[in-house]
């Protein structure tokens, strides 16, 4: 039964998301309000439909329907409840059904939130994101069916969404016996929340670009659609680098490489539109500042759309191999067309646009040093990173196997070549950027406005070499870098408490409340800088300086390494509460003679494969982490383990929560001041400075 609601339910969203991109593209050419509203009504139909789907396939995760193969295949009955629910997301066929279930729920609040504000746009609005939502829901109905069942039809088993003819229902009990279980790698609080979160960010920027193409479509060429999408933007951009950051968590966790980034294609496939969604959400503040640059952020717009459906393409069509990715599948090539045609479309409309002279720039560049023309080299330098990352992950890999026959794979040692120095430029920029004007800015000027977090940077890496982290010059001047950006948000942010209590006399607590009450979105922007500053020297520290050895150890030797001493202890055998073997080590960390901590690496042995899962001890100085590589089978007297010292790489997951700090900071709601208090505020402002 659930199947059968959950594929009704399916086949009902699918009609209706087509029937909305038709009705709304029609009535917008029109000016037919009533079919407007008709088609909005489909559109937001989509929602409760596809909840109903993807609810019904919850509840047969949920109650163990091993009749639908895909909960045969994700699960089994030693499967926890909590993984059982996380199963959603798990494989290919539900994944897609909850990617556009979100993605329904995002149009929905779009069309619900934007409605009435701007109505011009709405049909186009309504088309664009209801015809990429369409092209997802038919992958799910015609070739990622989650609501297929098993039958036996002539005692032979067979998968299908509709009953063959003289079939009958297998044996539940022995569905349960031969369910497959979710896969090892997935039971892991990073990659259950890991997904979701892409997911988000991915379907988020639905709506930014929807709302560009109906500006394109509409002929509206105004700040408006910008207006109607920066919340929207921010949203999909936090939830997309909260995703990155889980993915590298789990990485480090449970692939047992010592590391969290490793350039992996897939990896990269959900970096790439962080990028250019990044050099987006910089690049449209000129154009809602100056009214500059308004064919460049469509590109950037409409680029990160793009990136996010090849992403989507490269990862979910067995383009490229990666642990990350999901099975060789049919949708490859809908996949490639819908996004070959997504950006033909879009960018030749913008093309036309731009040739019939709608997309002018209100005032032309004066200055290099000013802001704009500072956030234009920003955008520069994340359009070279996007080409130079996108080139090593898929241009060559994919062009030599084309024309050579050959597949070349350009690994971590060309991006370790080609992207320092681009970041590097990216970190001086984001240092130098918000100190200069508007219009036009002095070289004396900004050099003054400079002095002060030159000084702290160049404190930070004294502190640095006195404390003996490191004397390398190469590292040095990153940590200067990285630092001098994170000191100049601080510094503006101190600049304008100041200002305010030589203004109006407040205490500091209160005019920093007040600048981020009133300013959310630039000085939530200096808050995501130094999250981005406190990564950066995460990276640095966990990169350039990690220290690994193997050492074979028998029970009561000692490993003495990095100022640590690791003692082998013994060898335990576990039967975990969901049926798993764990073959544990137990070890006990020392430092100067002091116990610091019992760590038990381990192997996690599953019926389709081993996991090997590492003790970590975490400070601020740095992780010691240990991996079970090796052991005798019969009594493990001895065992060998590689260890890894990781330094500051804890403020890589720190560094993300500061940014999501300044993200939700920017993304909140300013509160409206009614008109008479906005007329009366100078002067108080003015009798306050008086006094």
């Amino acid at each position: 039964m659930l199947s059968e609601i959950g594929l009704i339910t399916l086949l009902l969203s699918f009609v209706a998301a087509v029937y909305a991109v038709a009705v709304a593209a029609y009535g917008g050419r029109v000016h037919s309000e009533r079919l407007i509203l008709s088609a909005r009504n489909a559109a937001l139909s989509t929602f409760p439909l596809l909840l109903v789907a993807t609810g019904a396939l919850l509840i047969a995760l949920m109650t163990q329907q091993y009749q639908n193969s895909y909960v045969w295949s994700v699960s089994d009955p030693n499967t926890p409840p909590f993984y059982r629910f996380t199963a959603l997301w798990g494989s290919q066929k539900g994944s897609l059904l909850f990617w556009c279930f979100l993605m329904s729920a995002f149009a929905a609040g779009a069309l619900v939130i934007n409605w009435r504000s701007h109505r011009r746009l709405m049909p186009y609005v309504i088309a664009y994101s209801m015809a990429t939502l369409a092209f997802f829901v038919g992958l799910v109905l015609f070739y990622e069916n989650p609501f297929e069942r098993w039958w036996l039809v002539g005692g032979e088993a067979v998968r299908t969404v509709l009953i063959p003819d003289g079939a009958v229902a297998p044996s539940a009990a022995r569905l349960a016996e031969t369910a497959n279980g979710l896969n090892p790698l997935l039971r892991h609080f990073g990659m259950i929340i890991h997904p979701p979160m892409l997911y988000l960010g991915f379907v988020g920027f639905v709506i930014p670009f929807a709302f560009a193409m109906a500006a394109l479509a509409s002929g509206d060429l105004s700040t408006n659609w910008i207006k109607a999408t920066r919340r929207w933007t921010l949203i999909a951009w936090l939830f997309l680098s909260l995703g990155l950051l889980l993915g590298g968590r789990w990485a480090y966790d449970v692939l047992g490489w010592g590391g969290y980034w490793g350039w992996d294609p897939v990896e990269n496939a959900a970096f790439l539109p962080w990028l250019i969604g990044t050099a987006f959400l910089h690049s449209v503040m000129i154009q809602e500042k100056r009214g500059m640059l308004k064919v460049w952020n469509m590109f950037l717009v409409l680029g990160t759309f793009s990136a996010v459906i090849f992403g989507t393409f490269a990862t979910r069509s067995g383009l490229i191999d990666s642990v990350h990715s999901f099975a060789r599948s049919e949708i490859g090539f809908p996949m490639f067309f819908f996004w070959a045609a997504v950006t033909v479309i879009s960018v030749g409309l913008l093309l036309w646009r731009w040739n019939r002279g709608e997309l002018k720039d209100d005032h032309p560049f004066v200055n290099i040093l000013s802001r704009e023309s500072l956030f234009v080299l920003n955008n520069v330098v994340f359009v070279l990173l996007f080409v130079a990352i996108f080139w090593g992950s898929f241009g060559a890999p994919v062009i030599s196997e084309i024309v050579m026959n050959e597949n070349i794979t350009l690994g971590r040692d060309y991006f370790l070549q080609v992207t320092p120095p681009l970041f590097v430029a990216l970190y001086i920029l984001m240092g130098i950027a918000p100190l200069s004007a508007w219009g036009a800015t002095s070289l004396r000027r900004l050099g003054r406005s400079l002095i002060v977090p030159l000084v702290l940077a160049a404190v930070f890496v004294a502190f640095i070499v006195i404390v003996g982290h490191t004397a390398e010059p190469a590292a040095l001047f990153g940590y200067g870098i990285v630092s001098l950006a994170g000191f100049v948000a601080l510094y503006e942010t101190y600049r304008g408490v100041v200002a305010r209590q030589r203004s109006l006399g407040e205490n500091p607590l209160r005019a920093l409340a007040a600048l981020f009450t009133r300013s959310r979105r630039r000085y939530g922007g200096y808050v995501v800088h130094l999250g981005i500053t406190v990564i950066g020297i995460g990276v640095i520290g966990s990169t350039v300086f990690q220290q690994e050895t193997q050492r074979t150890l028998a029970v009561g030797d000692s490993l003495e390494f990095g100022g640590y001493t690791m003692r082998y202890d013994g060898f335990t055998n576990a039967i975990a509460d969901d049926g798993r073997r764990m073959e544990i080590a137990d070890i006990t960390l020392l430092r100067d003679g002091r116990e610091l901590a019992r760590l038990r690496p381990r192997h996690d042995i599953y019926p389709t494969m081993p996991m090997t899962i590492a003790g970590a001890y975490s400070t601020l100085e740095n992780d010691f982490y240990v991996l079970l590589v090796g052991w005798e089978a019969n009594n493990a007297n001895s065992a060998t383990f590689k260890v890894y010292i990781n330094p500051l790489i804890n403020l890589v997951w720190w560094g993300g929560l500061i940014l999501i700090l300044g993200t939700l900071i920017g993304t909140w709601p300013t509160e409206t001041v009614p008109a008479h208090l906005r007329e009366a505020a100078p002067a108080r402002s003015r009798a306050r400075a008086s006094a």
